[in-house]
């Protein structure tokens, strides 16, 4: 399923509530940063042995969470009628002048530090 098909189908869930009236930008945004905190604490205070098994026993609550930090995100591109596949395809473009292959090959430093 593409990205405009998920985005029709998160703004009928949403209008099927009369929902769009709460959905200012500022607050879908806050919406879309707690969900993605939801996501961090499923991780956080464990060490690589715990997140490995964490994955492997919890990846449906992984998923639940990734998929209301998408919903967040279609929502917010579609309100601000951003074309959010296109705005990917350019943010990749900039990272692929800003993180050079040959610079950045193994490496988790940021583009500054190369």
């Amino acid at each position: 399923m593409e990205f405009h098909e998920l985005t029709k189908k998160v703004i009928a869930f949403r209008d099927a509530r009369e929902w769009a009236k709460f959905h200012n930008p500022k607050d879908v945004a806050i919406s879309l940063i707690l969900e993605a905190s939801e996501l961090l604490e499923i991780f956080q205070w464990k060490n690589e042995h715990e997140v490995e098994n964490t994955v492997k026993t919890d990846i449906e609550t992984i998923s639940d969470e990734l998929a209301d930090v998408l919903y967040w995100v279609l929502l917010l591109a579609h309100d601000l009628n951003i074309d959010i596949a296109s705005a990917l395809m350019q943010k990749l473009q900039k990272n692929e002048k800003k993180y050079p292959k040959n610079k950045a090959k193994g490496k988790a430093q940021k583009y500054t530090e190369l």
